[in-house]
């Protein structure tokens, strides 16, 4: 597959957060250190393919595949310190990349590895302003600055890898008994509502991207992205932090997704959009703007978020949207047996080649709403591209983790888990 347009898609519209600076924030300390340290520098220790195996359930479909990728990523993608390495963007390590190794980890059991990449993004990721923390959310990019030292070079954080990373510490604290990951988690919290979130239409709250600086642009304006919208997340953290209204937050994400979708002719999410607070409309971006209104690379991510609120909470809303939003896909499906990996707001396709993340991620919603069309992928599309532990090739770190994030089972998470009373 086509590698360099998936890069561009991922580079450009967090990079706009780059493109602001001077705002403040206020310092949210951790009030109770937490414990990261694990028995072994080495991620391969303490865990290997048959220890994975063994926390899949007996019916999971493709178990040995999972089991055998991950154990490949682990060895190829994070490095003994547990900084997850993207080898398509300079090297660099994200909050993103960071937070999807600590979501698969706790989804297949391996706490050591957890451990390990949690351990990194605490000690590598701080955001800082004077050399202080200025909150408990993670600095997006860290890599190789212009004077050759590594650290982090972009001080901005984008609130999916935050949100992934927070989810993923509330599953761990329930499914190893580590209240302090509870604890981190319901501090990244209060920094999350306080940061990343905007007042819309109606006085309602609004998930941000990232910083008020970068993503309300005007005070009548927000930008934002579909694929961020993670509404069984926000579900989850209702029950462990009562203190904001996360629940008004599934409300509005579903207003987005609903709404945005009208933009495109054919109903399909787009990467980015902008709002209008006070007319409540929704429009694309400028043509000239760095962050682009269609469907591509970022908006894949809506059908898993959005299939995982009707797998673990049964959201009939999410159900309903799955099936009306991917009529476009399944149309062209149907008639051509394969997907353009961008799509215009007018239906068209934009490119030749195809998307090994888009299939994955459309199957993670197909094979709740559309169980054949789920199976025609899978078979045709997902299954041929995997070997030897890797989708595509030795270099692509995104399709590894959508790839693998996509299949994965929503029942391989114990229903403990989930939140409860």
């Amino acid at each position: 597959m086509r590698q360099l347009p998936l890069l561009l898609a991922i580079v450009i519209p967090i990079g706009l957060c780059g493109c602001f600076s001077g705002y403040s924030f206020v310092k949210q300390p951790v009030d109770k250190p937490i414990d990261t340290s694990v028995s072994s520098s080495q991620p391969s220790v303490g865990g290997s393919i048959s220890t994975f195996l063994a926390a899949l359930p007996l019916s999971t479909p493709n178990r040995e595949l999972l089991a055998q990728s991950w154990d490949g990523y682990r060895r190829r993608f994070i490095q003994s310190d547990g900084r997850v390495i993207d080898y398509e963007a300079s090297d660099r390590s994200t909050s993103e990349g960071q937070a999807y190794a600590m979501l698969r980890a706790v989804l297949i059991d391996d706490a050591e590895t957890f451990a390990l990449t949690l351990k990194w993004g605490e000690n590598n990721l701080q955001r800082k302003d004077k050399g202080q923390r200025t909150d408990s959310l993670w600095a997006w990019k860290w890599g190789k600055r212009a004077d050759g030292s590594w650290g982090s070079i972009d001080n901005n954080f984008a609130s999916d890898g935050d949100i992934d990373a927070i989810t993923a510490l509330i599953f761990a604290a329930r499914r190893w008994n580590r209240p302090d990951y509870l604890e981190l988690a319901r501090t990244k919290l209060l920094d999350l509502w306080r940061l990343s979130t905007a007042t819309g239409p109606d006085g309602k709250p609004y998930l941000l991207p990232g910083p008020h600086a970068a993503f309300v642009p005007n005070p009548s304006t927000l930008h934002l992205n579909p694929s961020y919208l993670a509404t069984y997340a926000f579900r989850i953290f209702a029950s462990v932090d009562r203190s904001h209204d996360w629940l008004a937050l599934v409300d509005t994400s579903y207003q987005v997704l609903e709404k945005s979708a009208q933009v495109s002719k054919v109903g399909l999410p787009s990467d980015w959009v902008a709002l209008d607070i006070k007319t409540g409309q929704y429009q694309p971006l400028p043509s000239d703007s760095p962050i682009q209104t269609l469907y591509s690379f970022d908006a894949y991510r809506v059908w898993w978020r959005v299939a995982l609120d009707a797998a673990w909470f049964n959201s009939s809303q999410a159900r309903q949207y799955l099936k009306s939003s991917t009529k476009h896909l399944e149309k062209i499906w149907r008639e051509q047996g394969k997907l353009p990996a961008r799509i215009d707001l007018q239906g068209n396709k934009l490119v030749e080649y195809e998307a090994t993340s888009q299939y994955a991620m459309l199957f993670s919603a197909w094979r709740i709403v559309e169980p054949q069309l789920g199976q025609e992928v899978l078979t045709k599309k997902l299954l041929p591209q995997y070997k030897q532990g890797i989708w595509d090739d030795y270099s692509s770190y995104y399709t590894q983790n959508l790839a693998w994030l996509g299949l994965v089972s929503p029942s391989v998470l114990p229903k403990k888990l989930l939140p409860y009373e």
